[in-house]
Parts: structure tokens; sequence; C-alpha cells
């Protein structure tokens, strides 16, 4: 008796968690899963690694987490709700054990370079100085801010990521976004 062929695009990401902990290994639901999740989990790692490379290395590292422990996924909460507390979870492991690097490398300063008239108007200038504030925060909290604001996640999601109750986040983000207005006034 032949198997009939697992049809992917109809099942949800939780159904694919349950097939891909039973396939023992990189079988079809599991690939699927890392079709759906590979730019939300390239995109967070950016955000929270800052560049490319770095990025790049923290996205493989939390492909391979994923596979490692495809198995552990217990439903308490969305698969990607799981997926993206992994991701954060791998990014601020990595970013401890590197230490802090220079975030931003200028390759060619000539193309770097802008006026003082020109500098208020950059969108981009304005990020990096957004990310060079950021970075003056302890890694969870920098992550909750980003993860909040940048990436449109509830306050029960990042509770669930950060293992914390609603109104514990609630109280984290608070305090951290007190902690860039008193270290940046009128900035913010």
């Amino acid at each position: 008796m032949r198997a009939t062929p697992l049809d992917v695009s109809s099942r949800t990401d939780e159904q694919l968690a349950a097939v891909a902990a039973r396939e023992g290994s990189d079988g079809p639901a599991f690939q699927c899963l890392l079709g759906r999740f590979r730019q939300r989990v390239w995109r967070i790692c950016f955000r929270l690694m800052g560049n490319e490379t770095d990025t790049n290395d923290a996205a493989q590292e939390v492909f391979v987490q994923l596979f490692l422990n495809r198995g552990k996924f217990e439903g308490r909460s969305k698969y990607s709700t799981w997926v993206h507390g992994i991701s954060v979870r791998t990014c601020l492991m990595l970013r401890r054990s590197r230490g802090r690097r220079r975030k931003y490398e200028i390759t060619d300063p000539e193309e770097h370079h802008t006026t003082g008239a020109e500098s208020k108007q950059n969108g981009p200038e304005i990020a990096l100085d957004l990310m060079r504030m950021l970075e003056t925060l302890n890694e969870n909290d920098r992550a909750m801010l980003i993860l909040k604001h940048a990436e449109g996640y509830s306050y029960e999601e990042l509770a669930d990521m950060f293992s914390l109750s609603v109104s514990a986040c609630k109280m984290r983000l608070s305090r951290a976004k007190d902690k860039l207005k008193q270290r940046f006034p009128g900035q913010l």
C-alpha cells in the first residue's frame, strides 16, 4: 500500500507542527513550516541583530533549533508565537555571546556623508539614531520594544515569548520607554 502525499497547503501551522514532530526528519511538513516562517524569522533576527551577517547566522541557528525542538511544541500558544519566541531567545543569546559589536559599519564614507539640512530630512538617519538609542537598553527591554512597536506584537504574545505575565510585560515596556525618555529628553 502506497502512502498518500501530505497535503501541506491546507493545514494550519499547528497541524503541520504536529506532523513535523512525528516525521523524524526534515520532511514535507517541516519544510512547509520553514517556508512559511523564513521571512518572518529573518525580519525578527535583523531587527534584533542589526546587520545582515549576524542576522543570517542567527536565522540559521533559529532554524536548527526549530528542527531539533520540533517535537517540543505543546500547542499552548500559536505556533507562530512559539517560533518567534525561539527567534528572540536565540538572537539574545547570540548577542550576549558575541558582545556588543558596532552595528552599522560604514564601508564608503562618501556614500554616507550628508549635510545638516539633509540629515534632518533623512529617514534612515532617524532610524539609525533610534537604533543607537535602543542600544542603551538591556537586551530584553530592547527586544520587547522592537517587537511591540516595530513588529506589532500584542502584550499577550510578548508575555508568552518572554515568559512573563501580561501586566509584567506592560510594566517592563513602560519602564523601558521611560528610560529612553530620561536618557534622550526631547528626542522621542
